[in-house]
């Protein structure tokens, strides 16, 4: 009796065991997801501040003041002989100047997916495909000519300008620009 009793009572034990295994493995956290693994293979990459000209009339009618960054490929970035920093505000810059991105008197029509759409196709087309991941606007003002010339003048009234875009916040990692 003794004997039965005990190997009924192994057998329960086995049984709970296997169940509490099989169990525990099949919540076991997944791997990392696809969005995760893509992020970590991204870097954050700060542009810096630029100020555009904008032409109307064979004039300067205003400055366009911009800060884009840029989430890259990492192993591409490492890729780059050229500081990378300087080699995306050129090609920022010349994109950009003499294009008439956006109309003043109707800011709201301002189309902000198809604006990074276009630096991110025109960086990746002179950078290499794939290099340009995301694109962040953090400042994108217009100053027209006659409030900078104001401000230049040393008014004591801050500088009037137009917000086109607000900014993102972008983290305040240091980022490695290539070297």
């Amino acid at each position: 009796m003794g004997k039965i009793l005990g190997i009924g009572l192994w057998v329960c034990i086995v049984t709970l065991g296997a169940v509490y295994g099989s169990i525990y493995l099949a919540t076991a956290p997944a791997g990392p997801s696809e969005e995760e693994t893509k992020k970590a293979a991204l870097e954050l990459v700060r542009g810096e501040p630029i100020t555009i000209p904008v032409l109307g009339g064979g004039d300067v009618s205003g400055y366009f003041l911009a800060r884009i960054s840029f989430m890259m490929d990492k192993e591409k970035v490492k890729g780059q002989a050229l500081p990378t920093t300087e080699l995306m505000t050129d090609q920022l810059f010349t994109l950009l100047v003499g294009n008439k991105m956006v109309d003043i008197a109707n800011v709201s029509s301002f189309d902000v997916n198809a604006f990074r759409e276009k630096i991110k196709t025109e960086m990746n087309t002179r950078l290499g495909e794939g290099m340009i991941d995301q694109v962040l606007i953090e400042q994108l003002d217009y100053v027209s000519k006659e409030s900078a010339r104001k401000a230049a003048a040393g008014g004591s009234a801050p500088m009037e300008k137009t917000t086109v875009v607000e900014g993102e916040q972008v983290e305040e990692k240091p980022a490695s620009s290539g070297h």
